[in-house]
């Protein structure tokens, strides 16, 4: 970095010891901005002075006469608003002369209403309708924009004759209504009133129906919970008949222990069978307690369900009084009325969905079922109680016969036993039978229940949805009513209407120009020439950056600072001219400020024209230092895509596909989008974003030059030498790097010098036999393929299209650097076999001599201390080696390969 910076300060003082130096480099800052300060106050405001581009407007209408109409002549009436349109320089004349305007230059446009434009038009109320043609001729070749801003005025003139006619046949349809609204004013009064009466009736009903719904809801909310002490007074029911059952079970067990007992003990005592008749009491007793537990929880339970069954049916009953009552309001509305529909919709249901009618019969129809039901559980309970005085009697009479058969006890008293305790046991189990059929006829009643609830909940939430349904229709209705009361005596009436009848001049005005168009400008400019800032400050950057390639001298010597390499030599150059790219890119944003240039921030303005200014550089240096004349057309190449493929001057989209695709890769794309946002205001990270793709193409750049470029130095070389050798073309000489061979060339030629020499022939005898071919080949192909590609781009109909013609051009382009390149490889290969047949012709002593230490240090130039400087020396090739040699001379280039 110290030889760098030792440069920059050396290169500094020479240009500061000659005036005539200073003189070049002012120029070189001030000149190149010249050129964005002219285009930006030529553009400042073009369409600001539309109105002195002259327009030849001939009339020829003669007017026509309709029943309808009466006098029309559009022509006048065109003529007349065309006056007060600022936009051209509209002037009037005669058809003839409005052509030669046209045809010498003088008017841009000529516009020509024929006299027949009238009257096609008024065809459009008779039916036979003839469209008019007013007849537009415009001069392409005057100039390139004037066509498109004159056809803006050909848009206004077709919008000028539309809305003209359609004002003036509003104008007489309004004069004709008048006519008609005075014999229909007391009509409309009347029906005024009889609609807002109407409207009040029906939010009136709206209200009632309403609150039959609000009651209809809450007695919903009873019957829900009715239904829900029902279900639970069944499950206490089934709980209880669980218990009958199980006492039933044990009653059958008894018995079967009585009759085994009597069938074993049959010789026992009388105090045995007595014991068996206070047995038989006991069971009796208990079977009679159980049953009569189970039939009073039924008979309660019975209770309850009826209860709820006569709620439900009042609910019912109310919810058909109320839909009668909607039905009545739905008849009153008028047959053609949405809210009459939509009422309808409700009551009675629309196709594949029930209305509230359908699902209150749904529900009477439920609790029908439900009121059967609960008469059948009834009855079970009193077949349960008929069968305990069954029980009992029988019970009874076995006892009897027990005391009155003790003494036959053996005989037939004991089979008789057997058979009443059968007879009991039988008994027993049709009872079980019956009051398990009972537990089903609860679970199947709390099943009817779940549904009767489930019911209520749909019903309750049908009720919400008529209520909001309502409640939207009467605020509609009450808005109908509130519109209709104020119609007469809005602003909107009044405006169109004069005395009480239409304003035909209103309305006439109004359909002339019906809407208003509002424009919110987002990042306003203060002039069109801000806009264009951009582009022609981007371009005087580049420009700037390729005058210095052009007028200062890129090749470096080392004098005053040994040891120099060429990456030093490239940054200290660079650094030099960096410093020139400032001040050009400081100049050019300042002076466009004074112009006008808009700057939402002053500073980013000037940082982005720095930044750019510094890109632009890195690129056309790395360029023209590391291709030399060939980098320099490039840059050239590069600045001439970029006007129209950056987006600078028209948007992106509008340009061939061959430049879309090419706009990513342009560094005047990213800078153009980073000065408008320091000119209109910035948005999101826009900003940013595109400085960063700024700063790649530096990188890009600095890699190109300080990685790629020494292994070009012999190419270069060889360049510098042709381009010498012409004796016209301006050029820098770039020495050859010191060391042109590598070690193992000179291992064989050491090795081996006659073979090495024989076998160097032998490859340039074979090129020199091809070498004029190639060279001619080469010649006559970069100029005949770029005129067979001509003629095949323009003679093709494919290529019309100016996408295909951008292609053709960069194959055209493609093909010339090819060729180039082409030209370059075989002067690079003859060069390469030139300095081998030197190599092989000199001795082992000279080979050393080229690749020793020592001799390498004689080249580097040692302080003086005030002593005599030595004198130039010859290397080895008899060139002689000064201080003011190239920088690609360097001490660091002697470890480059060829």
């Amino acid at each position: 970095m110290r030889n760098v910076l030792r440069l920059v300060k050396r290169d500094l003082l020479r240009l500061a010891k000659v005036p005539a130096a200073w003189v070049i480099c002012v120029g070189l800052i001030v000149i190149p901005s010249l050129y964005a300060w002219v285009n930006i106050y030529g553009f400042w405001d073009p369409y600001g002075n539309t109105n002195k581009i002259q327009v030849a407007v001939a009339n020829e209408d003669k007017g026509t006469t309709n029943d309808l109409l009466g006098e029309l002549n559009l022509g006048d009436q065109i003529v007349q608003a065309m006056k007060s349109n600022t936009q051209l320089g509209w002037h009037y004349v005669s058809r003839d002369q409005a052509l030669d305007e046209v045809r010498s230059g003088k008017s841009y446009a000529a516009f020509v209403i024929p006299e027949d434009f009238s009257k096609d038009l008024a065809t459009l109320l008779s039916g036979d309708f003839q469209q008019p043609k007013l007849q537009y001729y415009v001069n392409e070749k005057a100039n390139a924009v004037a066509p498109k801003i004159t056809d803006v005025g050909s848009t206004t003139l077709d919008t000028t004759i539309n809305n003209t006619f359609v004002s003036t046949a509003s104008q007489v349809i309004v004069s004709q209504l008048n006519t008609k609204l005075n014999d229909t004013s007391q009509q409309i009064t009347q029906a005024q009133t009889d609609a807002s009466s109407s409207l009040d009736d029906t939010v009136t009903k709206l209200d009632n129906a309403r609150g039959s719904v609000k009651d209809l809801k809450t007695t919903v909310g009873k019957a829900k919970g009715k239904a829900q002490d029902a279900k639970s007074t069944l499950s206490d029911v089934k709980t209880q008949t669980g218990l009958l059952t199980d006492g039933l079970k044990q009653t059958s067990s008894l018995l079967t222990d009585s009759t085994n007992a009597i069938n074993s003990f049959a010789a026992n005592t009388s105090s045995t069978l007595d014991k068996g008749s206070s047995l038989i009491s006991n069971t009796s007793s208990k079977a009679n307690v159980s049953v009569g537990k189970v039939a009073g929880t039924i008979t309660t339970a019975s209770g309850t369900v009826s209860g709820a069954i006569e709620t439900g049916k009042t609910i019912t009953d109310q919810n058909a009084q109320t839909l009668n009552s909607l039905e009545s309001v739905i008849a009153s509305l008028p047959a053609d009325s949405q809210l009459r529909t939509r009422l309808d919709e409700i009551v009675n249901g629309k196709t594949g969905n029930g209305g509230l009618k359908q699902r209150n019969q749904s529900l009477a129809q439920t609790l029908g079922n439900l009121d059967k039901l609960n008469t059948d559980t009834v009855n079970t309970a009193n077949t349960v109680a008929g069968a305990t005085n069954t029980l009992d009697a029988t019970v009874q009479n076995t006892l009897n016969n027990v005391n009155g058969y003790r003494s036959t006890l053996s005989g037939t008293t004991i089979p008789q036993i057997n058979s009443g305790l059968t007879q009991l046991a039988g008994v027993s189990g049709n009872l079980a039978g019956g009051i398990t059929s009972q537990s089903n006829l609860i679970d199947q009643t709390s099943t009817i229940l779940d549904q009767l609830i489930s019911t209520l909940d749909a019903t309750d939430k049908a009720l919400d949805q008529t209520d909001a349904g309502i409640k939207t229709l009467r605020d509609d209705t009450d808005t109908v009513r509130t519109d209709v009361n104020a119609l007469v005596g809005s602003d909107t009436w009044s405006k169109i209407t004069s005395g009480g009848n239409l304003d035909a001049s209103k309305i006439a005005d109004f359909m002339f120009s019906p809407t208003t168009l509002k424009t919110t400008t987002i990042f306003p400019l203060n002039a069109y020439g801000s806009g264009m800032a951009p582009l022609f400050t981007d371009l005087s950057l580049w420009v700037g950056a390729f005058v210095l390639m052009v007028i200062v001298k890129l090749e470096v010597d080392d004098e005053d600072i040994p040891g120099l390499t060429v990456r030093q030599a490239y940054m200290g150059r660079w650094l030099l001219l960096a410093i020139l790219a400032v001040l050009q890119a400081i100049v050019c944003c300042v002076g466009d400020l004074i112009i006008g240039v808009q700057a939402a921030n002053v500073p980013a303005f000037i940082g982005t024209g720095v930044i750019t200014s510094l890109t632009y550089l890195s690129i056309t240096y790395a360029l023209s230092v590391t291709f030399q004349h060939v980098g320099k057309a490039l840059c050239v190449v590069l600045v001439i895509v970029q006007i129209p493929g950056a987006s600078g001057l028209y948007p992106i989209e509008m340009m061939p596909g061959f430049f879309q695709r090419l706009y990513p890769f342009f560094p005047f794309t990213y800078s153009i989008d980073a000065l408008r946002e320091t000119i209109g205001g910035f948005y999101g990270n826009q900003y940013a974003t595109a400085v960063g793709h700024l700063l790649l193409f530096v990188v890009a750049s600095f890699i190109l030059g300080l990685v790629l470029r020494p292994y070009l130095t012999n190419l270069n070389g060889l360049f510098a030498r042709e381009i010498e050798e012409s004796d016209i073309i301006i050029g820098e000489q770039s020495e050859v790097p010191y060391r042109a061979y590598r070690f193992s060339q000179a291992m064989s030629a050491m090795t081996d010098h006659a073979g090495y020499r024989s076998g160097t022939h032998r490859r340039a005898m074979r090129f020199a036999r091809h070498y004029p071919r190639l060279k001619i080949g080469g010649l006559i192909a970069g100029f005949v393929v770029p005129v067979a590609l001509t003629l095949l781009f323009s003679l093709n109909p494919a290529f019309a299209d100016t996408s295909r013609k951008a292609l053709m051009l960069g194959a055209w382009v493609a093909w010339v650097l090819i060729i180039i390149g082409f030209l370059l490889a075989i002067e690079y290969i003859r060069d390469t076999i030139e300095r081998q047949m030197l190599l092989g012709a000199m001795s082992d002593d000279e080979i050393r001599d080229l690749f020793s230490v020592r001799k390498y240090l004689k080249t580097i130039q040692r302080p003086s201390f005030g002593l005599p400087t030595r004198p130039a020396h010859a290397d080895a090739h008899g060139s002689t080696h000064t201080h003011g040699s190239s920088s690609g001379s360097s001490g660091t280039h002697t470890n480059q390969q060829h």
